[in-house]
């Protein structure tokens, strides 16, 4: 592994779409994967590591690969979305059992060894994982921004009101994905 400044971290973005709600949040994921594929791809060419965050879904014999094969499967809610935001052989990742990336996961250890320190996060959803992740990251003194374009919820006014908590209650950055790439160097 090499060291590097900053890592981008995609939430949750392998995802079967298949509870209550669902419906809201696949429409609301399809209008931010196009700057979502931008984000992995501007990325991944500067080396900058990308970092797959992604809920077991209480599927404890479960393994990333296993769930990325189930989600982006034939009749998938999601599987077109899924598709389109697929990891890549050098990317990493790491399955969480709740909302924070860094709750009971290895991802601390992870970035530690990578030498990380700033964190850019996109995915879903923006009122739940993201927000958790953005509060422990900031606790565990790490820079964060959050790509406002890159982040959805079940509504747009759910996304918004995540970003306000964060841009106002929280020294993080909340951001156009120009201006997060930019600022880890992509």
């Amino acid at each position: 592994m090499t060291e590097r400044d900053a890592a981008v971290l995609a939430i949750d973005l392998i995802h079967p779409f298949d509870f209550p709600g669902a419906v809201a949040l696949l429409r609301e994921t399809r209008r931010v994967v196009p700057t979502i594929r931008r984000v992995l791809h501007r990325a991944r060419r500067a080396g900058v590591p990308v970092l797959y965050c992604n809920d077991n879904f209480g599927q404890w014999r479960s393994d990333f690969r296993g769930n990325v094969d189930l989600c982006a499967g034939e009749g998938a809610a999601g599987a077109q979305v899924v598709r389109e935001v697929l990891p890549s052989p050098d990317d990493y990742f790491v399955l969480k059992p709740k909302h924070s990336a860094f709750f009971e996961t290895p991802l601390r250890s992870l970035l530690n060894q990578l030498g990380v320190k700033r964190l850019v996060l996109m995915g879903i959803a923006a009122d739940s994982c993201i927000l958790a992740t953005a509060l422990d990251a900031h606790l565990l003194e790490y820079e964060v921004a959050v790509v406002r374009d890159a982040v959805a919820s079940q509504t747009l006014a759910r996304t918004r009101r995540a970003l306000h908590i964060l841009r106002t209650d929280r020294p993080v950055r909340v951001v156009a994905a120009r201006a997060a790439l930019s600022w880890i160097g992509a």
